[in-house]
């Protein structure tokens, strides 16, 4: 019954039925009026369908060797332009993994070879100054043997205890003269070169050597300073003083 009304009504329109044929003249005056129909064209279904990492650009140098060209550098750039390249392009090409992967290979590689060349370069300023002085005259070597260079903490310390001395005479120049505090600096002195000679006596002509040769260098030196640049409680013996406790400490922290 249904079959025979399908049939008999050929224009009922059913989405198990196609649709009404049209003519041929009929179709080509719709591909005139709206243009031919494209047949080629793809559609992303599914997310499987689209390409892989979507729209992230790719470095294009990640097979390239040599690290500079690869960063895109000269071989004579300095680390602040190896930084700046490695900043920039890992900005660029962010999230792409091979791409960053790549970038800090170069980079790792330049820093390397950088620190390489620094060390490089120390050791061979050591070797020169180690021939200089070798091929120095003997008593510069004779001078040169009396003297080593402490480790920093060191030097600081001395440095504090001195400046110390220093401070604590200049506080009591209104009083009375330096004596004590000379005194001190001198045993101080004395005892620092007997811990690095291990002999007393030595230490004993070091120290008595420094404090003689600065006291006599104060005395010299010191009228010369303009009484403008000088407080007007500051004596003689103190400024002297003053130059005696630099020499003091340079000889307990350089001489051996």
């Amino acid at each position: 019954m249904a079959t025979s009304y399908v049939l008999s009504n050929p224009t009922l329109s059913s989405p198990f039925l196609p649709s009404k044929p049209t003519k041929y003249g009929q179709n080509t005056k719709n591909r005139m009026l709206y243009g031919p129909i494209s047949r080629n064209i793809t559609r992303v279904k599914c997310a499987v369908d689209a390409p892989y990492e979507g729209n992230i650009s790719k470095f294009p140098r990640v097979n390239v060797w040599d690290p500079y060209k690869r960063l895109g550098i000269s071989p004579y750039a300095s680390e602040e332009e190896i930084w700046s390249s490695r900043n920039f392009l890992l900005e660029q090409y962010a999230g792409h993994e091979r791409s960053e992967e790549s970038i800090e290979a170069a980079f790792e590689k330049l820093l390397m070879t950088s620190f390489k060349e620094r060390k490089k370069t120390k050791i061979n300023l050591k070797t020169r100054l180690k021939k200089k002085v070798e091929e120095s005259p003997p008593w510069v070597k004779s001078i040169l043997n009396f003297v080593e260079l402490p480790p920093v903490e060191v030097i600081f310390r001395r440095l504090f205890l001195f400046a110390f001395m220093g401070g604590w005479s200049i506080m009591n120049s209104a009083e009375g003269g330096p004596a004590f505090q000379v005194a001190v600096s001198l045993a101080a002195c004395i005892y620092f070169l007997n811990e690095k000679t291990k002999s007393l006596g030595r230490a004993f002509i070091i120290g008595l050597g420094a404090l003689a040769a600065g006291w006599v260098c104060g005395s010299v030196f010191v009228p010369m300073i303009p009484t403008v640049l000088i407080h007007p409680t500051w004596t003689l013996e103190l400024l002297t003083s003053l130059v005696a406790y630099l020499f003091l400490c340079v000889a307990c922290t350089f001489l051996k």
